[in-house]
């Protein structure tokens, strides 16, 4: 379990003052020049040897990442980008950390658009954010009238400005190809890659995307030592998450906890059990909505980070944990999954256009029990299909919450298939 001195999110409830006075004194801000002082290539270094994973849901070394940006600048400039297009169903850590804790996230804009030599920043807020685009340009305005940014931020000689855009409620855009094309004031559609966007990203330009916590948790980390973050947690998967837990549970909350800690621990521990116990547990998907589902048999000793759920066939995506006991029409959840991904793709690629529809329909039809058994292989294979030949990953987050349900509710989908076909044939 982690210490409370551990915790980089220390107002995620918003018990305290979200602005810079209360940032300052849970330690925001201390000394930022300091960190600046020691130079581009000792806070890469330093990042690096934390082994932060991004957590938007890929979980690429947030280190290296930031490694990949040109090591000077000639023509083009360098940009930053924060991604806050939370809108993966289950997730909302992003959401509480702007709403409440923002400084954290701007302080955290400086020190990673000094790292990647960027002069600009750029915070691109789902549009269903409202108040918390309105903490955040509050919060920047208060970080410039305190010379925190703008020209000689932090007196560290180096401008910076930060600039925050709202979309207008597409998932799609939380795609970071698709980000910028919406940035730049064109359709949110993914781009082909390479080439990536540290090669050429907004305008053109050299520009690293982000995460939220992956750039709010920096100024911490490097305060406080990489030793230091990579001590919690599991080899590989270090540090502390956020992780979103709801559904059916007695609390749903969210909560800052370290890697690897096994999932039972975490309901048990913090939202105070599944409802009606754990024996009445059916199944979690514990990353997000497009991260197959585990069932209960998993959960049981299932441990909370990247490596352990892809072990599993799973993934830690955006550590949303969504909870589902015995009450759920598990078949239905996913139908219901299925009709946001088709509702939300760009339609640029034919196998997501077509495949994203195709699938919904099927499953639709698989509630009720309405098909016959060998579509449920014909649907795997669909499912395939779709999945590794798109553009961007939407082709896969529609694919494998059905793959997770064949995979271990089979039974469950070929039961209403034969109750129906039984029960048309009786009448």
């Amino acid at each position: 379990m982690l210490s409370d001195k551990d915790r980089i999110f220390t107002n995620i409830y918003g018990v305290h003052d979200w602005r810079l006075a209360g940032a300052r004194a849970r330690g925001a801000w201390d000394n930022t020049k300091a960190i600046l002082d020691k130079g581009v290539d000792w806070i890469i270094d330093e990042m690096k040897k934390s082994g932060l994973r991004g957590r938007g849901g890929a979980g690429f070394p947030t280190g290296m990442k930031w490694s990949f940006m040109p090591k000077e600048v000639k023509d083009r400039p360098h940009y930053l980008v924060v991604n806050a297009d939370e809108s993966e169903p289950g997730t909302c850590k992003d959401r509480d950390i702007m709403r409440h804790d923002p400084h954290l996230l701007i302080e955290g804009c400086l020190v990673a658009g000094f790292a990647m030599r960027a002069h600009a920043g750029y915070i691109y807020v789902r549009g269903e954010f409202y108040n918390e685009a309105q903490h955040l340009i509050a919060a920047i305005k208060e970080a410039y009238d305190a010379g925190l940014l703008g020209k000689n931020a932090c007196g560290s000689g180096w401008d910076f400005d930060l600039y925050v855009h709202r979309g207008a409620g597409a998932y799609i855009c939380g795609e970071e190809t698709a980000l910028l094309e919406s940035l730049e004031g064109k359709k949110g559609m993914p781009r082909l890659k390479p080439p990536f966007p540290a090669g050429a990203g907004l305008y053109g330009c050299p520009t690293t995307v982000n995460n939220v916590e992956s750039i709010a948790v920096a100024p911490t980390i490097l305060r406080r030592g990489a030793a230091w973050f990579a001590g919690i947690g599991r080899p590989n998967n270090t540090g502390t998450k956020l992780f979103c837990i709801s559904g059916h549970v007695n609390r749903p909350c969210n909560v800052e906890e370290e890697m690897g800690i096994p999932l039972r621990e975490l309901i048990e521990r913090h939202c105070g059990g599944v409802r009606g116990g754990w024996d009445n547990l059916l199944a979690v998907i514990p990353g997000g909505a497009s991260v197959p589902l585990l069932p209960k048999s998993i959960c049981d000793n299932q441990l909370m980070d990247f490596d352990s759920l892809r072990d599993q066939k799973s993934g830690l995506g955006t550590a949303a944990v969504i909870v589902m006991d015995k009450s759920t029409d598990v078949v239905k959840a996913i139908a219901r999954l299925s009709y946001f991904y088709k509702h939300e793709s760009c339609g640029q690629c034919t196998p997501c256009r077509e495949g994203t529809g195709w699938m919904w329909r099927v499953m639709e039809r698989m509630v009720t029990g309405n098909a016959r058994i060998e579509e449920i292989d014909a649907l795997e294979d669909v499912t395939k299909q779709v999945e590794g030949h798109t553009i961007c990953a939407l082709g896969d987050a529609a694919a494998w919450p059905i793959q997770g349900l064949i995979r271990h509710f089979r039974p469950e989908m070929e039961r209403r298939i034969r109750a129906r076909t039984e029960k048309l044939a009786a009448e």
